[in-house]
Parts: C-alpha cells; structure tokens; sequence
C-alpha cells in the first residue's frame, strides 16, 4: 500500500478523504495534518511515499508547505487539492513542484485517479481545468506580469492582497520586517501596482483569494 499523509485544517474534511482513499485499497494514511508546520514535522516522521494537501491552510498556506517539503526532500510527491480553480494559482503550483492538482469540486473518482497517476510518475491536472495549464506559457501570455515573481515574492503578494500588513507577512513567513519591506517593493515594482486595493483586485481577479479571504 502507498502511504500518504494528508494535509488540510479541517479534521471533517481529513477524515472523509481518509475513508474514500483507504475503501479503494491500494492506499494508507499513515498521518494527518492541519498546518504548515505540523505536516512538515508529520512528513519528516512518517516520511509518506505521496502528500496529498490542501492550499488553504491556516497562515503560511499550501504553496509554502510545498516550497519547504521539495527544499528539504526533492524528491517528494505532492498532490494538491484545492478550491482553487484560478490559473495563476494552477500554475504556480506546477512550477513549485507538485506533481498533481484536483478541485474539491472534483468527483471523488477523479483525486483516486490523480494520486495514481502521480504515484505512476506522471502528472495530473483535473478535468473540469484546461489542459494547455500544464503547457509553458506562451509569449505574451501573462499580460499581470504575476509569472515575472518569484515563489516567496508570490506568497508574500497574495498575503498583501487578502489585506495583511508587511509586519502580519514577516510573522506569518517567518521573515524580517526589512525582508518583507524589500519582497513589497519588487513586488510592485514588477507588477506595476501602487496599493494595496490595486493587489487585492488583482488577486481576486486572477483567483488567488476569494472573496478577499485566501490560502
């Protein structure tokens, strides 16, 4: 059997995932987590052959919890399940490094089938999102500019955007007030943007947080 861990803040939501998964056979879940820090302290543990996670996780978020297991371990499969449907978002997580994407709104079947096929060494994207995201962007084609950010640059702009301040982003991220500062400068510099309204409608625009709430 594959032994997962499972990653998203809502014990409800772990524990059907959980069931659906194991009544299939072929899969374990030997750990769950709620947070950034405890799946990263869970995978060092459990060291589970495929990470199945939600973006939205409480403070840092999924993409984080991404960025730091493929640093430590680069050979880690990540799976991402999330109400995400946005394409910078889409994209931002392949090029990060998970190996899989699935909505939520996804029929149970289709996370079944994706963490397989992640597992068989091959990527997934669901159904319901178009296929060329998984394509390199052709030119011209990111006319925000958003594909010009680095990963922590990306994080730290969707933190501004859902409304937290520099010193909330240095905390959350565990950076300097001065590091954070500097992110917000580029950040702007790099997507032509002045305030923090101008990011917030462009996050909301690109899907990256709903309803000025994301993760």
């Amino acid at each position: 059997m594959t032994r997962l861990l499972l990653v998203d803040d809502h014990p409800v939501v772990r524990a059907g995932y959980q069931r659906l998964l194991e009544l299939d056979g072929d899969w374990r879940v030997v750990a769950q987590a709620g947070s950034v820090d405890e799946a990263l302290d869970l995978h060092r543990e459990h060291r589970p052959e495929l990470t199945i996670t939600d973006l939205g996780l409480p403070g840092r978020g999924g993409l984080e919890l991404l960025r730091q297991l493929l640093e430590r371990d680069a050979g880690a499969r990540v799976l991402v399940l999330s109400m995400h449907e946005g394409e910078a978002m889409v994209r931002r997580a392949f090029a990060m490094g998970a190996r899989g994407y699935v909505s939520k709104s996804s029929a149970p079947q289709e996370l079944l089938d994706a963490a397989a096929r992640v597992m068989a060494g091959r990527r997934h994207l669901c159904a319901s999102l178009p296929a060329h995201w998984l394509q390199p962007l052709p030119p011209q084609g990111d006319p925000d500019g958003l594909e010009a950010l680095s990963d922590r640059e990306f994080e730290v702009f969707r933190l501004l955007a859902r409304g937290l301040t520099p010193a909330d982003c240095a905390g959350t991220l565990h950076l300097s007030p001065k590091t954070v500062s500097n992110l917000q400068t580029q950040i702007r510099d790099k997507l032509g943007l002045a305030s923090a309204a101008a990011m917030a409608h462009l996050a909301l625009r690109r899907g990256l947080i709903e309803g000025g709430l994301g993760g």
